[in-house]
């Protein structure tokens, strides 16, 4: 669970196109929410995503509100409980979605373009968005549901080393809790807490709007204003502070009752609107993040037999998101197998890629361009990443030329300067068969 999440946010900010993207046309609204538009052909549908400044970033001391926040706005809207909501979407084909990351949630609607149908989709998500209902049994029902899956995560000692592993990178910053919270502040939820939670960052100034479908520019504008309509205007989020990088490595490690030992290391690495970005995003294919033909699965897996995975990540965020590394082995080889990782990092940051492996790299990447066109929800979610960090318009455009641009002297530079071993922090979780140390 915790490894997927690295790769879905690692691919968020993938261009997923093979020929030039649509324009995208951006506006604000009269309300203050910023408006990202593309407009697309030969499909009769229209993806829209609302995006806030919400995620579990905002959580403040409340660890779980804004994911339990985010769960609960399509259980109830306006006069609508669940069940009507789900009778009205399916009615018309349409259907809505919601989710959180630590920068961001978000409202996504998905809907064919004929008015009848669309015009029953966009006045079901505006309720959603404008007058949830956070329905006190809904409240009880979710927030119980989301405190067992918390207890079962007690059980994945991969989840643990994730867990303990952003608590070592960020300690006090609000990247540091788990997006879902924990049990000890989840458990102290209420309702109000939900409601004030809604009140104060689901406003408009708050809101990043993306439509992407078969529709002009005249009708988006028009949504785009009515879907928000009833939303106070309100400000938006306040910026997040630094991450302070560390100072010194450390290891900290955990036992389970385990066969395996799962190990996570790293330190804050990037952020999504980084001048080293490229760099280090074609460096670390080759370095851990292309499979089995990166370095550290080459010497972790194939070469020693180590691990059946091993791999790196960068994690990038409105602030600066995580470098990190990982492999899951043999209580008996952990120590071994994380020597290697470590040694396989230092050589690289030492003497960079060959050229041979920079230019199969850029092969690699700007070859898998064209697989990444397959749907309107995937050009929705990029330009909504485009919109909620800021980066230029043209972004996917360039994206294949920024990466042949890229030189062994830039990701050896990068990486020289961006990650320091000696102030990684290692978490290990496993080597025990009968107990387990908290």
């Amino acid at each position: 669970m915790f490894v997927k999440g690295f790769i879905l946010a690692a691919c968020l900010l993938l261009p997923a196109f093979a020929h030039a993207v649509p324009d995208i046309h951006q506006w604000t609204t009269g309300q203050g929410a910023r408006v990202y538009y593309v407009q697309t052909e030969g499909l009769p549908m229209l993806d829209l995503r609302v995006v806030f400044d919400a995620g579990s970033a905002r959580d403040g001391a409340q660890f779980g509100v804004a994911a339990l926040t985010s769960n609960l706005l399509d259980t109830g809207a306006g006069d609508w409980n669940a069940d009507a909501i789900a009778q009205r979407l399916e009615g018309v084909g349409a259907n809505v979605g919601t989710g959180i990351s630590r920068d961001m949630a978000w409202v996504t609607l998905r809907s064919l373009t004929s008015p009848h149908r669309l015009k029953i989709a966009l006045e079901t998500v505006q309720q959603i968005l404008t007058h949830p209902r956070f329905d006190p049994k809904d409240f009880d029902r979710e927030k119980h549901r989301v405190l067992l899956a918390l207890k079962q995560r007690e059980e994945s000692p991969s989840d643990l080393a994730g867990i303990a592993f952003f608590d070592a990178v960020y300690g006090d910053h609000p990247y540091a809790h788990p997006k879902d919270g924990v049990i000890q502040t989840v458990d102290k939820l209420t309702r109000d807490d939900l409601e004030q939670f809604y009140r104060q960052y689901y406003v408009a100034k708050n809101a990043v709007v993306v439509i992407v479908g078969e529709i002009k520019q005249t009708l988006a504008k028009s949504i785009a204003e009515e879907v928000l309509q009833g939303l106070p205007v309100g400000d938006r989020a306040p910026e997040l502070p630094e991450v302070k990088p560390p100072e010194t490595s450390t290891v900290i490690k955990r036992t389970f009752p385990s066969e395996q030992t799962h190990i996570f290391s790293g330190l804050p690495g990037l952020r999504v609107n980084d001048p080293d970005y490229f760099p280090l995003y074609v460096g670390n294919h080759i370095l851990g993040g292309s499979g089995l033909i990166s370095r550290i699965s080459d010497q972790v897996r194939e070469r020693r037999g180590l691990s059946y995975s091993a791999y790196s990540y960068f994690y990038p965020l409105k602030r600066s998101g995580p470098f990190l590394m990982g492999l899951q082995t043999r209580n008996d080889q952990t120590d071994q197998a994380l020597n290697v990782m470590l040694q396989t990092l230092r050589d690289f940051i030492a003497k960079g890629p060959t050229s041979d492996e920079l230019t199969a790299a850029k092969q690699n990447i700007t070859g898998g361009f064209a697989m990444r066109l397959d749907s309107n929800s995937k050009l929705t979610e990029n330009v909504a990443n485009i919109g909620f960090y800021g980066l230029p318009l043209d972004y996917l455009n360039t994206f294949t030329h920024r990466v042949e641009a890229v030189t062994v002297d830039n990701i050896k530079k990068a990486f020289q300067d961006r990650i320091d071993p000696n102030k990684l922090q290692t978490v290990l979780v496993g080597g025990a068969a009968n107990k387990r140390e908290k």
